[in-house]
């Protein structure tokens, strides 16, 4: 197995050391738009299997994307940037013959009319939309392999295999106790995606309905996480596990809430009213800019918050139905990274490092044939214990609470 790590920011220099303690690949080829980045994430490691490219690479040049992937000989594209960028990724790996992995999927458009009621264009659409051209080709795009999504629809399909015998509700719920010293206002994750999941209109599953919408930050609730974090309240934001889950897992409702804090959605709901949130660019003293990009570029790299940043992260599924033996049960499956120790182990912060265990865990899978498929399969398409187990193997552990 030959990859081709495109990114190395926060996510993608965590890949690095995690991959490095594994012997499943023949060798890790890491790139970014800033060489540096790559050569800074590679020498980490001091690893000869993994090599960086010394030239500035565009994910968003397709061309130039397909052309690597054939130079590098890579069998697999594991992609860990922005998710503007996954289509072009996306589509350079067929063109190249490789499979494909991301942790985010492409993204929506909200209906023209009926924003908060109907999606338009949803989450992951345009890559489900070559299903067959990749199912055609004998490769494999598996899709939203992150931690949520991804570790969360392994939970969900674990639940479903093993615990349940008819799910009433899956609710993906992520919450923390981190604090960064220093800043009134630091995301640990990049700010793009954040206004990007959290301003678009929320998707919500139910069966005999289908695909709905809400406004932002709807059907506010306090959910408990565990091993210390407490009572967060949750909010409905956009993400992808409710697109992915009704594909493979009969349920009744699936939704997303993410713990922000009100500071946090306040902090949004100001940045959409004056539009700052826009992604198409606004000229200003004779320079076109992003306003978004503008306020990525003025916000600390969530990356190189790790040595201020204390506490915990959890990411989980939480499930409610009838249990194997007919009774109610309800269950949440939960994965807590403490900051300090994925700084210990990896000089990565938790929220970023949480992200990229995943994708390597599933590599390992696939180097095995324990996961196989072609088209463009989301993660409930695999068994979900071997995943789990190996999870483990990686010093990773997760948890079941009852109730």
């Amino acid at each position: 197995m030959r990859i081709l790590l495109i990114g190395a920011g926060g996510v993608g220099s965590a890949v690095v050391p995690i991959a490095a303690r594994r012997d499943f690949f023949e060798q890790v080829i890491v790139c970014d738009y800033v060489p540096e980045r790559a050569r800074r994430a590679v020498d980490r490691v001091g690893d000869q299997r993994f090599v960086a490219v010394g030239r500035s690479v565009d994910a968003g040049d397709r061309a130039m994307v397909e052309a690597l992937v054939r130079e590098t000989g890579a069998t697999h594209v594991l992609n860990a940037v922005d998710p503007r960028f996954v289509l072009p990724i996306f589509e350079a790996a067929l063109a190249a013959g490789a499979d494909y992995l991301d942790m985010a999927m492409s993204l929506s458009q909200p209906h023209p009319e009926r924003p908060y009621e109907l999606p338009g264009v949803k989450l992951g659409d345009e890559q489900f939309a070559r299903a067959a051209d990749w199912e055609a080709a004998g490769r494999l795009a598996l899709v939203g392999i992150g931690v949520e999504p991804g570790l969360s629809d392994v939970f969900a399909r674990y639940a479903a295999d093993e615990l349940f015998d008819e799910i009433d509700e899956i609710g993906v719920r992520d919450g923390a106790n981190l604090v960064v010293e220093g800043y009134a206002f630091a995301p640990s994750f990049s700010i793009w995606t954040t206004i990007e999941e959290c301003l678009n209109p929320p998707v919500v599953w139910e069966r005999g309905r289908g695909w709905y919408t809400t406004p932002p930050f709807s059907e506010p609730e306090t959910f408990v996480f565990p091993e210390g974090i407490g009572p967060v309240e949750c909010v409905n934001v956009e993400h992808e596990e409710v697109v992915l889950i009704p594909r493979w897992i009969d349920a009744g409702r699936v939704t997303f809430k993410y713990g922000l804090g009100a500071e946090f959605i306040e902090v949004l709901q100001v940045l959409h009213k004056i539009g700052l949130d826009r992604t198409d660019p606004v000229r200003v003293g004779g320079v076109e800019v992003s306003p978004r990009d503008v306020v990525a570029a003025c916000l600390p790299d969530p990356a190189t918050l790790g040595d201020r940043m204390h506490g915990k992260t959890c990411a989980g599924t939480w499930v409610r139905g009838r249990g194997k033996d007919g009774a109610p049960r309800e269950v949440y499956l939960y994965h807590v990274v403490d900051n300090a120790e994925s700084m210990a182990r990896d000089g990565a912060q938790a929220v970023v490092w949480q992200t990229a265990i995943n994708p390597v865990v599933a590599l390992e899978l696939l180097a095995a044939g324990v996961w196989r498929g072609a088209g463009v399969l989301g993660p409930e398409a695999f068994p979900p214990r071997p995943f789990l187990d190996l999870l483990v193997d990686y010093a990773s552990p997760w948890g079941v609470r009852e109730g």
